[in-house]
């Protein structure tokens, strides 16, 4: 017997439908997964191609940008230009806006092209990540940065895995699978277990030494209790965690032995780093925080590219360390 699963265009048009919602969303979501489609076929040829060297430039963030991060970001920005409905977009690799469609559009949309840049050079796993609000349909828009809370949607494709995970306000999140035809397939929906004997940590344990006193002590306290992964790329850790459970984490530094490297602030991006893995956690019944303990999708953005750090997974395990944080 031939199996046949339910697609994603499908799972999208049956959502719409049964919230009474228009297909504007439609066409933002078919270009996203397209873009995803075409980056996945870059990396898997980059090797052959050259794709995998550096670019021998730096970012807005100070960050090597490698040849892949710059193919990625022209696919992504043609892609959301092209549907007619993004007002503007935010990237990793752009120091301003992008804008677009301007007032004609519908969407805000905030991206990272390829997380886990460090990956790339040896063929293993990176992301395509994504946050997406609607603009004010009831009034003039500001144009302000939205908060995670104010997210329609927001998801992430593990590459060259085939896999993508969306979330969808107040509808849960689903994982599918891309089939033999190239298809997304399969929808999955996901909840991150609340108490499972797999419950995993996932942390760069080599910046330990860095982290606040308060959190190398909850480390210490709970680590030998949980399986330890660290994958260096925040959409797989996302991806495994989102199956078995635990909570990733990426703490300020605050005791580097070089000043200049300290981030008391966090490292990662709040818009489209980790208020969307935010976003996919409360949508699967979980949590994220940042280093005050303050919940991730509270955090107004200040700038494009505001730094935070981040604690998500399980709520047992946020709920601890949030704990820690907001007496510390």
């Amino acid at each position: 017997m031939v199996e046949l699963e339910q697609t994603f265009l499908n799972f999208l048009l049956r959502h719409q439908e049964r919230h009474n919602r228009t297909y504007h969303f439609i066409i933002l979501m078919d270009a996203i997964t397209n873009a995803a489609k075409l980056i996945e076929h870059y990396y898997v040829t980059g090797a052959l191609k050259g794709n995998w060297l550096g670019a021998d430039t730096v970012n807005v963030q100070g960050e090597s940008v490698m040849r892949m991060d710059r193919i990625a970001n022209d696919i992504v920005t043609h892609h959301l230009r092209s549907t007619g409905r993004v007002i503007s977009a935010v990237s990793e690799e752009n120091e301003e806006r992008i804008e677009m469609s301007g007032d004609d559009g519908r969407y805000f949309v905030y991206f990272d092209p390829l997380d886990g840049s460090s990956n790339i050079a040896h063929g293993l796993p990176v992301g395509f990540m994504f946050g997406i609000a609607k603009r004010n349909l009831k009034g003039p828009e500001d144009h302000h940065l939205r908060t995670g809370k104010e997210f329609i949607a927001a998801g992430m494709f593990v590459i060259p895995t085939g896999t993508f995970t969306l979330a969808l306000r107040e509808a849960g999140t689903w994982r599918f699978h891309v089939n033999e035809t190239g298809t997304f397939v399969k929808p999955t929906r996901m909840m991150l277990p609340e108490a499972t004997k797999t419950w995993e940590l996932s942390f760069n344990a080599g910046n330990s030494s860095t982290f606040a006193p308060s959190v190398q002590t909850w480390i210490a306290e709970n680590q030998q209790r949980q399986a330890f992964r660290y994958l260096g790329a925040l959409a797989g850790d996302f991806h495994r965690l989102l199956a078995n459970g635990g909570m990733f984490m990426y703490p300020a530094i605050v005791a580097h032995p070089d000043p200049k490297k300290n981030r008391p602030e966090g490292k990662l991006r709040l818009l489209y780093e980790a208020a969307v893995v935010a976003f996919m956690a409360r949508e699967a019944g979980g949590a994220a925080v940042d280093e005050h303990g303050q919940p991730i999708l509270e955090v107004q953005p200040q700038t494009l590219h505001h730094r935070t750090a981040l604690y998500v997974g399980s709520p047992p395990l946020v709920e601890s360390i949030a704990r820690v944080l907001q007496r510390h």
